[in-house]
Parts: C-alpha cells; structure tokens; sequence
C-alpha cells in the first residue's frame, strides 16, 4: 500500500474532469493505487430490487460481454451490506480480504463498492467507508447525464407506460433528515395502474404525497403525468395544499381525462404539525409505542370529480417516534387482501422505513404471486420530532 491516504479532494476534482460514464472508474483507479486493490467494482439494484447489476470497472472482475453482470441480491453478502449500512470483510486468496462498503445518499441505499485488499487495518476501512460515501455522491451527480445506471437497472423490457410512470417518481426512493426518515415503494402491476408517490423538503417544511390515477397501460401512466405535474407545479409555486389539491384537480376536470385519488401532507419541520387533505384516497395507518391504528379521515371526492364542496385540510396528531404508512387500494384489494397488514406494520417496527416498505410491498407480491392485478404503493414516514438530533439508523446517513 503507497504510504499517501486516499486524498477525496483528488478523487472528487479528478472525478469531474472525467466523462460521466468513467467517474465510477476514477474512484476504482484510486482504490488500486492508494491500497492496490484488486477486482474493484460498483453494484447497483434493478428496479424491481431482486437483482444487483455489476459494473466491472477494474481489473479481475469477471463479466459478461456487455460490461455487466447481473447477481441475485436476497440471502447475499450483498444484501446484508444494503441491510446493516456496515462493511463487510471476509478472508480472502493469499492473505487478501474481500470488502463490500454500503454506497448511500441520504438514506437512499445506491449500491455497493466491492474490492480485494492485501490490507484492512481501520485506516484502510476508515479511507474505503470515505472513498464509498464519495462515489455516492458522484453518482447521484452524474446519472443525470447518462443512462447507464437507467438501462443496467432494467432486467426485463420496459413497456411505454412502466417508463412514464418510472419517471414521476422521486429520483431516490428514500430520504433522511435530522427530523424524518422517508421511503416509498411501488410495485407496478402487469397492466400499469397508474400509482405515483412523491416528496420534496423545504427549509422548514416537508411535502408528501400519494396518488392512484384510474386505469391502466398508458392511459393511466399520462392521467398520472398530468396529476403529478400540476401538483409539482403547484407546490413549487408556493400554493398552500388546498391549493395545490384545486390545481390537480382542474388539471383533470379541463383535460377531460379521468379522475384519480389521492393524499396531500404537508408537515412542518419546527413544530411537526401536519395538514392533510384526502380526496377519496385509502386511510394511512399510524404506528405509535407498538400499537398500529388505521386513522379516520374525512375524504373528499377524488381528483376531476366535480364537486361542490372545497377541499377540507385536516390536522393530523404526529409525535416523536411516530411512524405512518400510506399506501394505495393496489395494497388492499383482491388477493392482497390476504395480507394482514397490521400485523406486518407491527412486525417490521424496528427496521428502517425503506426496508419495511419492501417488505410490505414484497408480501403483496408474494399474495399475488407477482401478478398483481393494481399497483401496489406504500410510502412509510418515521418522524423523530423537531427536537430530535438524529435519526433513528444514524448508519444509514451519507
């Protein structure tokens, strides 16, 4: 190992001088110099999450003429790294040893960095848990400008409806702040149904919201891109929730194109209060000290269905170690009403929001033998208050 640390100032500078598509190599090229580590490579989870896609981008890794290897995630070291957020370090040939180091952004689990070292002293680990939580940051940079990491996630073909709904997502599914942590999880049906989540956080306030627009295949998938952009729209003008709910629901009345249901929150960072307007969407259930209670709202009529009376907000009572789940009809209905969901609310409470979230969503898969007849949308919220100085998984932070 050269005597020099792993300077991330050079990785960093050295990583935006290069092409999108060769930063991830820069941190490898680093890694071998600064360590000699061999077989270096970034693995990345497919959409649906079963699969982890390898990017051979040094030497000793093996992979498939593409430059990509594809690798069951579930009972894999791999997985235990995304679970846990900690390194992994197992004995390896001659002495050598195997690392994999969590690559994660604020909650959202990226991937993972996978290298051989002759040497894993704390400084070693210390300067690859650094040089992991770099290369998070230059991808979460630099996949605006490339679709590699987009066509590697994709193991099966992707339908004109499963690419529009895909991309009214939030480019990361899970986010974490002093005050929250937040995931959501869509698991789309064989015929898309046209379910969205989204969040956005403000200096002192945090939006969310969930949405079912009706139908399937394109149609819902454009029903659900004219819903989404006029709450974006709304939001990002500074409308207040009601307001926000009256453009989303003009936006479908003067389109003539549907209805779809939906939940508006806005909570408030200093002070957690939360206003909440429901238009004819499911009732969240709200976890506090054990206990897990389906929440009575007042809803209003869905989106583009006329109505004369306003949107109604409602106050919603949230305290420090709350958690609350929403989800859409895809995670109650038919077969997936087999799902005790409760009970697998309760039974996941010590986990982080994005695991529970697959879990739940991965039960309705199961019930429904992965054909789900509806998208099936869970977006979980664990708020630590106000006062709080630290989120409950402290690991998970990048």
């Amino acid at each position: 190992m050269d005597g020099e640390a792993l300077r991330l100032g050079d990785v960093l500078a050295e990583a935006a001088s290069a092409s999108p598509v060769d930063s991830v190599d820069v941190v490898a090229r680093h890694l071998q110099k600064r360590f000699h580590a061999v077989c270096v490579s970034f693995l990345f989870a497919d959409l649906v999450g079963e699969t982890l896609v390898r990017l051979a981008i040094a030497d000793g890794v093996e992979a498939e003429a593409e430059g990509i290897t594809r690798i069951g995630l579930r009972g894999s070291v791999y997985e235990k790294v995304l679970l846990t957020q900690r390194l992994h370090v197992e004995p390896g040939d001659d002495g050598a040893r195997r690392v994999v180091a969590p690559v994660t952004n604020r909650g959202d689990c990226i991937g993972v960095l996978e290298m051989t070292l002759p040497d894993t002293d704390e400084s070693v680990l210390r300067q690859v848990r650094e040089a992991a939580r770099a290369l998070a940051y230059i991808i979460v940079t630099d996949r605006r400008f490339t679709d590699l990491y987009h066509c590697g996630r994709r193991t099966t073909p992707t339908s004109l409806a499963a690419e529009i709904q895909h991309n009214l997502l939030p480019s990361a599914s899970c986010c974490e702040a002093t005050q929250f942590s937040v995931a959501g999880g869509l698991v789309p049906a064989d015929d898309i149904g046209g379910d969205t989540y989204d969040y956005a956080l403000d200096r002192d306030t945090l939006h969310l919201s969930i949405t079912d627009a009706m139908g399937h295949d394109t149609k819902s998938a454009l029903l659900a891109t004219l819903l989404v952009g006029a709450l974006r729209g709304a939001r990002r003008a500074g409308c207040d929730i009601v307001e926000q709910a009256d453009r989303a629901h003009r936006a479908l009345v003067e389109h003539d194109c549907g209805i779809a249901t939906g939940q508006l929150l806005r909570i408030g960072l200093d002070n957690g209060t939360v206003r909440l307007v429901n238009a004819g969407h499911p009732r969240p259930f709200r976890l506090r000290g054990g206990r897990v209670e389906e929440l009575t709202l007042v809803a209003n009529l869905p989106f583009g269905v006329p109505s004369p009376r306003p949107y109604r907000v409602q106050g919603l009572d949230l305290r420090p170690g709350d958690r609350l789940i929403m989800l859409t009809d895809g995670m109650q209905d038919r077969a997936a009403a087999g799902v005790d969901l409760p009970a697998l609310i309760h039974d996941t409470r010590r986990l982080h929001p994005r695991e529970t979230v697959a879990a739940l969503v991965g039960s309705v898969r199961t019930a429904c033998r992965d054909r789900l007849p509806d998208d099936a949308t869970v977006l979980c919220l664990d708020w630590y208050g106000s006062d709080a100085t630290g989120p409950r998984f402290p690991s998970t932070r990048g």
